[in-house]
């Protein structure tokens, strides 16, 4: 599609109906941390927490008076559904949204306030949409894509007239965050015409960048699988339309990780006061990343606050992570004598640093594993600590940036099995979590073999968390394999992980 249309399209957009000509708030705290002049664009305070009434508004106004009399459709686990119930309520007409069944209740709650019919089906936004397809053709109802339709696009390049508007200094880089490609699409239209030398900069979560893969292949692909925790951009493939705008336009491109995306959040909060959700952060973690690495200074530079439909629940989960993500925490497994007076003397060698947490329980009569979480300035004084500790002889491991020890095994300490398990297998797993979803994951696997080790903690999200482990014979291990892949929950091997050969084994 020609950029010149697009960007036609979005200076005829109207979202007055629904939408506020959000603030572009200067970022103090950043702009003077990072030695740049930092905007955050506030579509979190929207009245559905969402730049996604926009584009939703915009089609939804554009219908046809049958259209309009049939109804409406359309399929999503939060942000979209509300801004088309919303829309719709506007426009007296009437809706359905499709909904996983693990959607979390905030969110279907918030759907039903602005009147939509909600259906809820599956255990995955893919269910939803392939059942809200079905009604679609079924009863002749308008479906609303959330990002592949022209007119949606135009609506979330809205976003990119107004900032043009409301900085009057020339914009050196915009940072957008990338789930099926609506507002990237849309503020590339924008921007390509307006301001061709502004950088734009797409951000996806390492564990579901869609954009990156269809970049590198030049073609869209579909990915094997995406992690959840940013489930507003957790998508396995790019949008058909976004993918043919963004591709010819896009400047660059990077991915963060979990603990990235959570400092963001805690960045966030310390300029607004306001909890914006993981995608909502992702403009901003990923900003930090790139001028980090680039060794970016003195530039106009813009993110967007894009949603903060947040669980309460979850909150717990991006503390703990926040700190390690704002390299202000490291993790580490230290093996020490079992001795009297070891542990003190252990604590000599730390000096005088801030301990976060320190996890003991005996193991045997020679030695001790220690979980220690130490405040830290820098990745080089973390380094620095290894370094001491190994120099004085504690055997240390470097657990930061451990997956399965962050997750699992800090809640976890003291495990350790009074007997040698001859086979124990350790598997991480993901499910999606509604209510009886733990017993059925048990049901399905757990009937044939000892469980030698069990961790499950609710991070308020929509996939429930599990570490197992299971004895089972030598001979058994081809038929467990087999059960896991017709089983279809998400399961990762963890045997063979440092932190379960430290601590729990």
């Amino acid at each position: 599609m020609d950029i010149n249309d697009l960007y036609e399209q979005v200076i005829n957009a109207d979202v007055s109906g629904v939408a506020i000509v959000s603030p572009l708030q200067r970022a103090k705290q950043l702009s003077l941390k990072y030695a740049n002049s930092i905007f955050m664009k506030r579509e979190d305070i929207q009245s559905v927490f969402s730049f996604k009434c926009r584009g939703a508004y915009n089609k939804i106004r554009q219908l046809s008076n049958h259209d309009r009399s049939v109804g409406i459709i359309a399929a999503s686990a939060g942000n979209h559904a509300q801004g088309v119930a919303l829309s719709a309520y506007q426009l007296n007409i009437d809706a359905i949204i499709v909904m996983p069944e693990t959607t979390p209740s905030i969110k279907v709650n918030a759907v039903k306030q602005h009147g939509a019919n909600v259906i809820l089906f599956g255990d995955s936004y893919d269910d939803a949409y392939s059942h809200a397809i079905s009604l679609s053709d079924k009863y002749g109802y308008t479906f609303i894509h959330p990002y592949d339709d022209c007119d949606v696009i135009a609506g979330q390049g809205t976003i990119g007239l107004e900032i043009l508007n409301q900085l009057s200094e020339p914009i050196d880089y915009v940072f957008v965050a990338v789930g099926g490609g609506g507002l990237l699409a849309g503020v590339i239209s924008v921007f390509k015409v307006l301001s061709p030398h502004t950088i734009i900069v797409a951000v996806e979560p390492e564990n579901s960048a869609c954009l990156a893969a269809a970049m590198k292949a030049n073609s869209r692909v579909i990915l094997d699988s995406v992690g959840i925790f940013a489930d507003g951009v957790a998508v396995k493939q790019i949008g058909d339309l976004t993918f043919r705008i963004i591709q010819p336009h896009l400047n660059d491109s990077i991915q963060v990780g979990i603990d990235d995306i959570c400092a963001a959040i805690k960045d966030i909060y310390d300029e607004t006061r306001c909890v914006v959700e993981p995608a909502g952060a992702l403009s901003l973690a990923g900003m930090k990343a790139y001028i980090k690495n680039r060794n970016i200074t003195d530039k106009n530079i813009v993110t967007i606050n894009c949603g903060a439909n947040m669980n309460f629940d979850r909150l717990r989960h991006v503390a703990e992570r926040a700190e390690i993500g704002e390299k202000n925490e490291a993790l580490f497994a230290v093996e020490i004598p079992e001795s009297p007076g070891s542990l003190k003397q252990f604590c000599s060698v730390i000096g005088k640093r801030t301990i976060t947490e320190f996890n003991y329980r005996f193991q045997n009569d020679d030695r001790a594993i220690i979980f220690l979480g130490v405040s830290i300035k820098c990745q080089d004084d973390s380094d620095a600590l290894l370094k001491t500790m190994n120099r004085h002889d504690y055997r240390s491991s470097d657990l930061t940036d451990n997956e399965l020890a962050k997750l699992h095994v800090r809640h976890m300490i003291g495990g350790i099995p009074h007997k040698s398990l001859t086979n124990e297998r350790l598997f991480r797993v993901q499910f999606p979590e509604r209510p009886g979803a733990l017993m059925e994951f048990l049901n399905q696997l757990l009937n044939q073999w000892n469980i030698s080790l069990f961790h499950y903690r609710n991070h308020g999200a929509a996939y429930g968390r599990v570490l197992i482990g299971l004895e089972i014979p030598k001979s058994d291990n081809q038929k467990l394999d087999q059960m896991i892949s017709k089983i279809g929950f998400k399961f990762i091997e963890e045997t063979d992980n440092l932190a379960y050969q430290l601590m729990l084994k």
